[in-house]
């Protein structure tokens, strides 16, 4: 039985060529040259991707605990106002009149504030979304959130959330799940509103 043996291409200038050597993939010296300029580019490109992934996982890794709970609020923040989107403001009962995702108008307002009640600052039922003025100007006008939040969860939901004085320390790890657990629920809100 006769084997047919196929007419190798060049890597570089896919023309048919005879090899000279075992081992040759380009018909000449010049297009050896070419692939290989291109081969080293590309293993120079996937060493730089390396680095710079290796570059920010150490400063994911290089993070304090209170830039990680800015980092994780923002993401928790940005949910809690495109979740209440189109519903009214907790306090004044009002419409904002901008965008959720970017903020403009609104706030994720804290019933319990994060300074007095930091163990509630990422519970749901604690946020809801609340115009700036009522938020900021209002000094979270407690009463008015109070009865919109009355509404919106039940009486025993709130007294269980004015009641709540369970210490709780996030550490690192939690604070980038929470982070990571938000940024995934608001992706998802956007995917199905979009």
């Amino acid at each position: 039985m006769i084997q047919r043996t196929k007419t190798p291409r060049c890597k570089w200038c896919k023309n048919s060529f005879t090899r000279t050597r075992p081992g040759d993939v380009c018909c000449s010296v010049e297009c050896g040259i070419q692939y290989g300029m291109k081969a080293a580019a590309k293993v120079r490109k996937a060493a730089e991707l390396e680095q710079k992934k290796q570059t920010r996982a150490q400063r994911e890794e290089m993070k304090t605990l209170p830039v990680l709970r800015v980092e994780a609020q923002r993401e928790f923040n940005r949910f809690i106002r495109l979740r209440d989107a189109g519903k009214p403001c907790i306090c004044c009962g009002k419409l904002p009149q901008s965008d959720p995702l970017t903020g403009g108008q609104w706030d994720c307002g804290h019933y319990r504030s994060v300074g007095s009640a930091p163990h509630l600052r990422f519970d749901e039922r604690n946020a809801a979304g609340q115009l700036k003025q009522c938020n900021r100007d209002g000094a979270g006008r407690a009463v008015d959130y109070r009865i919109g939040l009355i509404a919106r969860i039940g009486l025993a939901a709130v007294e269980a959330l004015e009641a709540d004085n369970t210490p709780l320390h996030y550490t690192k790890d939690d604070l980038r799940a929470l982070k990571a657990h938000y940024k995934a629920k608001t992706r998802e809100l956007l995917a199905g509103r979009g």
